[in-house]
């Protein structure tokens, strides 16, 4: 990993978390920081000053601001910034081409807007080519500013496991690596649906189908946790299995989370994309920021 984290600043408040988290984990990989913005993709909520600014040019200056404040609060951190009249998506996605991870601001719980808008937003997600992390204004696991440092109790990456094996090594690698990068910890989710307590083998042979079922999957998710236990002997980890619903189990493994990780297929045109209702559930109502990795 040697590309660039690249953020979309907007001038919104979610937009400035969104880079106060970007330039903050990049200084922990060591990688530069891009900012990035289009100044044809103005969002509706941010007022722009027409009588005395072009808006190529009030772009420019808020590029400047954060570049700035990037640099005050991380002064080792490589920083540059890129104003572009491509739209907003499309520059995202041309970057994310090389980058190490994308980061998008969220206005907050319920929609995923903010430097980009609605189904622009869900675009980027569902077709950027590395990990995109959505940061929503004053989240509790970010800095805010210079007097909210982030919530103290917020020491685990938290992934989701859906299935053990070649698909879920993505999103392992990336959550290793940020905890590793952060001295957190992982707990790595595994969800059973509660449909399995009647299909399960364990119970048609008429078995012990509940504690029987757990140690089967306990097991499987033990076995795709053990070669990156072996990678990253650093890093503690919890493994966590249980039933319900993914999205809900998920939110509920999520309390004490700085990061949330859930996966979404890659797709073999940029015209087609989609994010399950797993990763819209996550996106909308964890609190924390969210990263969508794409895997085969």
């Amino acid at each position: 990993m040697t590309g660039p984290v690249v953020v979309g600043i907007d001038g919104s408040p979610a937009s400035m978390t969104a880079a106060w988290w970007a330039a903050h984990e990049a200084a922990r990989r060591h990688l530069p920081v891009l900012l990035l913005h289009s100044w044809t993709s103005q969002p509706l909520d941010v007022t722009v000053p027409q009588e005395a600014l072009s808006k190529q040019q009030y772009g420019g200056r808020m590029l400047q601001r954060a570049e700035a404040e990037l640099r005050h609060r991380h002064g080792d951190l490589t920083v540059n910034t890129e104003l572009v009249s491509t739209p907003a998506a499309q520059a995202l996605l041309d970057l994310g081409a090389g980058a190490d991870l994308l980061v998008l601001g969220s206005s907050g719980h319920g929609a995923v807007a903010g430097f980009l808008l609605g189904s622009i937003s869900l675009h980027v997600l569902g077709l950027a080519r590395c990990p995109t992390v959505t940061v929503r204004a004053d989240d509790p696991a970010v800095e805010g500013g210079w007097d909210r440092p982030a919530a103290p109790d917020r020491d685990e990456v938290v992934v989701g496991v859906r299935e053990a094996g070649p698909a879920a090594d993505p999103l392992l690698e990336f959550a290793f690596t940020t905890a590793r990068a952060g001295h957190s910890r992982i707990r790595a989710v595994r969800v059973l649906p509660l449909s399995s307590l009647l299909t399960h083998p364990r119970t048609l042979s008429g078995e012990e189908a509940d504690g029987g079922y757990e140690t089967d999957e306990r097991a499987r998710l033990a076995a795709a946790l053990a070669p990156w236990r072996e990678k990253f002997p650093d890093v503690p980890v919890v493994g966590h299995v249980a039933r319900g619903s993914a999205a809900q189990v998920l939110l509920s493994a999520s309390a004490h989370s700085r990061l949330t990780v859930v996966g979404r297929r890659h797709h073999p045109s940029r015209h087609t994309w989609k994010l399950g209702p797993v990763a819209h559930g996550v996106l909308h109502h964890v609190p924390c920021p969210v990263a969508v990795v794409p895997h085969d």
